[in-house]
């Protein structure tokens, strides 16, 4: 049968399908030590190569062995969410996963060399002149044909370069080894500006399971079917990342997961109703229901989503816990990060109720300051009997005394609470600087309202967790804070500016709780149009010019930033003098107080 498995069609390898199978499963299994891993061979490359089969299931069960498979599929998986290339990702992962298990499968198994030869052989005889049209196809051929001997004079010298960087992961003792320099060659040498528009290893790692899960947005699939979705990817991954041959030559579309596995992105087309319904009962399903009916929504989406958030949609909702389709994983999801941020409140109770009832002292004083009577002259009111004298012998009319208010007191505050997934390290301290402010304003009895923000999809989400005129009780809501996708922070600006105007108060405060990176990177789906990225400059230029439109219109707008301390010039850029770094939460009423005491005196 050995003479058979050299030269074979793949009709002929139908053939013997079990007796293929067998082998390469008892090969992975043997190298990985681990009989319950799953390995799903391929016939096909078998026949095209047979050392290349072999030595792909050899690789496949080391890594299982010394490396974490899944861990390094899922990175994949999410640098390719944040827009980087699938095709050229994979190819340098496959060379990366090959230099770091080579070493440790020849020192255990001598016959690795050989095999490891005639696959790199076999390889280059058939694709040779394909590699050679990608950048790391020219590093994989400069790899397998340094290793042979052969002659490299004519390989680019970025590619011995690149080539060089990946050896260095014959020394790789973890998957998060092989992780840094994926994310390093490919930031570096094939994408530059990926970094800077895409971010960097860290929020490629804290892309949350539910964005993944986003790209099966077609169906509003159980949370079982979304699972198995991504389990079925992540294994798809875990081989095309073992094999170092390439079945597909023609440039691949961005990819969209289906119920059925991958599929190509169709064409950029039109927006269709059918799509438009299927994603707003996706968004619905993930966040609650839209409160507002679907006229009200259209009119607001035509004024409100437009120029660099045209084709943007905002879901207004009161969350997934108090109007859900149906309670699924997203629901226990929304009920566990609820209890997290009511923990976290009651281990920091002292510090907190400290906090409200300093900064509603503070406030009270301003009221009160601003209800104290004043006595101006006037031409009319109570008649000053000291002042007659001037009566006939000087053109001064002003002989009455009247009583005059220092100022009205009527105020109505909106405070915007930044949910995108960055503020996931930091969500029950958002939460509870929320409730505070609520508490505050509830005490002194100024009407308010708590919203959160948060892009899905093409989708703004406004989470309202208490309206202007609702009762105390309702702060308790601003526990079911949850960090989640990205950010337009302008259009969430402008939304909740735009309902303040309708209020009647004289004086209208909008608060902007934030860490200073507004960022949406827009994923297109079949049949919707997709928004213009958010990112970088063009992002804090529109927050800031928001910013200054609702100040334009009366609305005083403050910044509250609880970032990094390095990321607070672009919050600058955006609120000019008016926002606060706030470092301790033990500090935040004074420093929240004095603001809004100052905005209170000032009108």
């Amino acid at each position: 049968m050995k003479e058979c498995f050299d030269q074979m069609s793949e009709g002929h390898a139908e053939e013997h399908r079990l007796e293929i199978e067998n082998r390469i499963r008892n090969l992975f299994w043997t190298i990985s030590g681990d009989y319950t891993l799953d390995v799903r061979p391929d016939v096909k490359a078998f026949a095209r190569s047979r050392f290349a089969a072999l030595y792909d299931a050899m690789k496949q069960g080391a890594f299982s062995r010394y490396f974490d498979s899944e861990e390094l599929a899922l990175y994949i998986m999410k640098k390719t969410y944040l827009s980087a290339e699938e095709k050229p990702l994979l190819e340098l992962a496959q060379l990366c996963v090959d230099e770091a298990v080579y070493p440790k499968m020849a020192e255990e198994r001598p016959g690795t060399d050989d095999i490891r030869r005639k696959a790199f052989a076999d390889i280059l005889d058939q694709e040779e002149a394909a590699l050679n049209r990608t950048f790391f196809g020219q590093v994989k051929a400069f790899v397998m044909m340094n290793y042979l001997e052969r002659e490299t004079e004519q390989m680019p010298d970025v590619a011995r370069q690149t080539a060089k960087e990946i050896g260095s992961l014959k020394h790789a003792q973890n998957t998060q080894d092989i992780i840094n320099k994926i994310e390093k060659i490919y930031n570096t040498i094939f994408d530059r500006k990926f970094e800077q528009q895409h971010r960097d290893l860290e929020a490629v790692l804290n892309v949350s399971p539910m964005a993944l899960e986003s790209a099966a947005w077609q169906d509003c699939l159980t949370d079982e079917q979304m699972e198995e979705i991504i389990r079925k990817y992540l294994s798809g991954l875990g081989k095309d990342m073992m094999s170092l041959t390439i079945r597909d030559q023609r440039p691949k579309k961005r990819v969209r997961l289906t119920e059925f596995g991958r599929e190509e992105e169709e064409a950029p087309g039109i927006e269709d109703e059918a799509s438009m319904q299927k994603v707003q009962e996706y968004v619905a399903l993930n966040y609650g229901k839209n409160y507002l009916s679907p006229l009200e929504q259209e009119r607001r989406r035509n004024r409100l989503c437009t120029g660099i958030h045209a084709n943007c949609m905002l879901h207004d909702t009161d969350g997934i816990l108090h109007d859900p389709i149906k309670k699924n994983n997203q629901y226990r999801f929304w009920q566990l990060q609820f209890e997290k941020n009511k923990m976290y409140y009651y281990s920091n109770s002292r510090v907190i109720k400290r906090n409200i009832k300093t900064l509603a002292d503070t406030l009270k004083k301003a009221l009160v300051m601003r209800s104290q009577e004043d006595i101006c002259r006037s031409a009319s009111g109570q008649l000053a009997a000291a002042r007659l004298w001037k009566l006939g012998r000087t053109e001064d009319e002003k002989l009455f005394d009247k009583r005059v208010l220092s100022g009205s007191s009527e105020f109505a505050v909106d405070i915007l609470l930044d949910s995108s997934g960055s503020q996931a390290v930091r969500q029950s301290q958002v939460a509870s600087q929320g409730y505070m402010i609520s508490e505050a304003l509830s005490i002194v009895g100024i009407p308010h309202r708590v919203v959160s923000y948060c892009t899905f999809w093409n989708h703004t989400i406004l989470h309202r967790f208490r309206d202007y005129d609702d009762k105390r009780e309702k702060n308790e809501r601003i526990f079911e804070f949850r960090a989640s996708g990205d950010n337009r922070d302008g259009l969430a600006v402008r939304a909740a500016y735009d309902s303040m105007l309708e209020r009647p108060e004289t004086h209208k405060i909008l608060i902007l709780l934030s860490d200073g990176k507004p960022c949406d990177i827009s994923i297109r789906h079949p049949g919707l149009k997709r928004p213009a990225d958010y990112t970088e400059e063009t992002a804090v230029k529109d927050t800031a010019l928001e910013v200054r439109r609702a100040r334009a219109f009366g609305i005083s707008v403050l910044g509250i930033f609880a970032g990094n301390y390095e990321d607070t010039a672009a919050e600058k850029k955006i609120f000019g003098k008016d926002f606060a770094y706030v470092r301790d939460i033990s500090n935040f009423s004074h420093i929240v107080g004095t603001y809004l005491r100052r905005q209170l005196e000032e009108e």
